[in-house]
């Protein structure tokens, strides 16, 4: 019996793994064990844990990392504390995290300072902020990688990863997307009384390393939807420094019948309105993974996805309220096809499972060496 602990801090990252926790959870092989914290915990964002409980997972512990500071290394070291404290208990055999954010380096570091097997899901890409020197960090601290593609497993080992370390198995929100299961929009409309025959969504997420810039953005980016006519679903953004910028700009919204803001949004309830919506803007990397396989337009702001938003289809701009306005007023002739993006297939949790039932992953070396390639 192979003990295997998911780690997981907001809700994108759940979205991701939530497929691979429920296949492990059907197989005799495996005990699952998954440790909640960061923006799960935190009633401003939504309190996600709820969509977590919602699941019936057989072993969840949650733990509050959030600091009054708010700033990166805290959160990090007080994560730390507390999943050291959680894996001593129950000793587990591998430590899964997905991407880029502190609760995931912190999985990594517990994990490869104990010498229990890393396993890191969707390494390997980039992106325009801190966050790729996080992913690429947890990367070098993790002896297994999950990748969404040919091209993060070649930077992988352009890292000196070992390719019998590294499993293309596709995005696995992916195979969330195109399942059978997804609720349909009028039942997501009559839950989140959503009013509108028409509308876009709104993600609009601090950029740490822009700091000291993103009042102004938010503030700017807040008043061009306003100047537009366009119904919106705004959906809060990550906790990461600066957040409450983007929060406090969406009192703005506040009684204006055009807009309905929500802390957070269930996954798959997110995916059926983002599927019937008539175009995303912001900053997320739903605009740039999830929105092409629907065939959904993007106006993609600021550096955020950066080295990410390269796809055709995808308007970039800059945080000027000028270059915004510019782009909401052509996005409703802006034709997109429904592009074949190259995340995967749908299958990531079975490619996921044939290969963590693979004798050879588990005889992976604890002791990692880096491989000249």
């Amino acid at each position: 019996m192979k003990k295997i602990l998911f780690l997981t801090g907001t809700r994108a990252d759940f979205g991701k793994i939530k497929s691979l926790i429920q296949i492990l959870e059907q197989q005799q092989g495996f005990e699952v064990f998954v440790f909640v914290t960061g923006m799960h915990l935190q009633k401003e964002y939504g309190y996600t844990l709820i969509e977590i409980e919602r699941c019936h997972f057989k072993n969840v512990h949650t733990f509050e990392n959030h600091t009054h500071e708010t700033t990166m290394d805290l959160t990090l070291a007080k994560t730390i504390e507390g999943l050291s404290a959680y894996v001593k208990t129950i000793s587990p055999d591998m430590i899964l995290v997905h991407g880029d954010r502190v609760e995931t380096l912190a999985g990594a570091i517990v994990g490869s300072l104990n010498n229990i097997l890393v396993a890191h899901i969707e390494g390997g890409e980039v992106s325009g902020t801190v966050d790729e020197l996080i992913r690429h960090s947890v990367s070098k601290l993790s002896h297994i990688h999950f990748v969404s593609n040919e091209a993060a497993a070649k930077r992988l080992k352009q890292m000196g990863e070992i390719k019998s370390s590294i499993f293309t198995i596709g995005s696995p929100d992916i195979d969330i997307m195109f399942s059978e299961t997804l609720p349909d929009l009028e039942t997501v409309k009559e839950y989140y009384q959503i009013p509108f025959n028409a509308y876009a969504i709104v993600m609009f997420h601090p950029v740490t390393t822009e700091a000291k810039e993103m009042q102004q953005y938010a503030d700017d980016f807040v008043d061009a939807v306003l100047n537009d006519t366009h119904n919106y679903v705004v959906i809060y953004p990550n906790n990461d420094l600066g957040s409450q910028y983007i929060i406090e700009g969406y009192k703005k919204l506040k009684d204006n019948h055009r807009f309905r803001v929500f802390p957070s949004l269930r996954f798959e309830y997110f995916l059926s309105l983002l599927k019937n919506s008539q175009f995303i803007i912001g900053n997320s990397s739903a605009g740039i993974r999830e929105a092409p396989y629907y065939g959904i337009p993007i106006i993609n702001i600021g550096t955020r996805q950066q080295n990410r938003a390269v796809h055709s289809d995808i308007l970039n701009v800059d945080y000027g309220i000028s270059t915004i306005a510019a782009a909401l007023k052509i996005i409703d002739q802006h034709q997109v096809k429904k592009t074949k993006t190259d995340f995967g297939q749908g299958n990531s949790a079975q490619l996921f499972l044939e290969s963590i039932e693979n004798q050879d992953i588990w005889n992976v070396n604890h002791q990692k060496q880096f491989r000249d390639n």
